[in-house]
């Protein structure tokens, strides 16, 4: 019997350190969408990765391990945007913007067209931005979202049609100036 569980484990081992390095880069840019900090995302997809481990046998099979995993990173998310830290920092933050500096840096990647459509959809609601990076990005379908995100595909449908026409108004302005 003993024999039987060190095998498990081994496996499960095996599975795990497979799950961390197919899905961790991806993870890591999940997370740095809704708290757009990098380090923050290391430490959410840490603590995920820390919570999957510890809870290993809690997980049902009821979805694929990238919806689950995905899940678990928008759950902390969650977690960490309704915590006192992080309006506290985004306070410091919003400060410190208003007194920074342009540098020759910032200026040749605000002349970049991806570095304005990545930027505007980090400021879309959270609601918008999570099902565009979903759906666009992580090419979940509408209703691998809809399962993700614990609604309804006709209100998926309607997020993603909504952050887009946002998005084309606020890019329209790029386009005039």
């Amino acid at each position: 019997m003993a024999e039987i569980e060190k095998v498990h484990s081994l496996d499960m081992n095996i599975l795990f350190h497979k799950l961390m390095d197919k899905y961790c880069e991806e993870l890591l840019k999940l997370a740095y969408s809704y708290v757009k900090d990098r380090q923050l995302s290391e430490d959410i997809v840490q603590d995920v990765f820390t919570r999957v481990f510890e809870h290993w046998d809690s997980f049902r099979g009821d979805s694929s391990y990238k919806t689950y995993l995905f899940r678990i990173t928008i759950n902390r998310c969650y977690d960490y945007l309704r915590s006192a830290t992080y309006r506290k920092n985004h306070l410091l933050n919003s400060f410190q913007h208003f007194i920074s500096l342009h540098t020759t840096e910032k200026h040749v990647l605000d002349n970049n067209e991806k570095y304005h459509v990545g930027q505007e959809i980090l400021k879309l609601p959270i609601k918008y931005r999570e099902v565009i990076i979903l759906y666009y990005y992580k090419d979940f379908s509408m209703e691998e979202i809809s399962s993700l995100l614990n609604c309804p595909v006709s209100t998926v449908k309607s997020r993603v049609h909504r952050a887009r026409e946002k998005l084309k108004i606020k890019l329209g302005r790029y386009e005039h100036e």
